[in-house]
């Protein structure tokens, strides 16, 4: 991922940039998958690799496919906004627990509730199905309307190619109408 990030920093060439954003899109799905988060996944890949993937190329064939060069002044005040960024969210995970922690609150909260209890509760024997479909049933509403909004951008978008032009009708003249 680190080296699809540097490329899409580098290219100039929007096309190109396009196609490694989904790569990099897919490669970030990889990751959920292999720390289990297969909903996350499953949404990155849809609306990142995508959705994402069809409005951008739908933008660049409306417009051009090279990238504008930016200004010195602009470049260093990206660069420090980013820099900010990233310090502003290393600061945020200083409090986190180790990955994997097994006392970790994550673990200990709803976790053996939901392991242990769901199936009567809800009446559902796939765990997974009933904390998505119950649990967090808004969140995961929320996703399917996030999802359901992009595709219909997407088709709108599609759906205003470029039209050929009508030539406008020809007024007969009274002379041809009378003949």
């Amino acid at each position: 991922m680190t080296f699809t990030g540097l490329a899409i920093a580098l290219l100039h060439n929007l096309f190109a940039v396009v196609m490694l954003s989904s790569i990099f899109s897919l490669l970030g799905a990889a990751v959920y998958v292999a720390l289990d988060a297969v909903d996350v996944a499953f949404t990155e890949a849809a609306v990142g690799a995508g959705i994402a993937t069809v409005l951008m190329l739908g933008t660049l064939a409306l417009t051009t496919s090279d990238e504008k060069p930016a200004r010195p002044l602009q470049v260093l005040s990206a660069l420090i906004v980013v820099t900010g960024t990233g310090m502003v969210l290393i600061y945020g995970t200083l409090d986190m627990p180790d990955f994997g922690d097994p006392a970790a609150p994550i673990h200990n909260h709803v976790a053996p509730r939901y392991l242990g209890a769901s199936g009567e509760e809800i009446g559902i024997p796939n765990v997974v199905t009933s904390v998505l479909a119950s649990y967090r049933g808004y969140d995961t509403l929320g996703e399917v309307f996030v999802v359901f909004t992009a595709a219909a951008g997407v088709l709108a978008i599609l759906g205003r190619g470029r039209r050929p032009k009508r030539r406008p009708k020809r007024k007969q003249n009274m002379k041809e109408i009378s003949s």
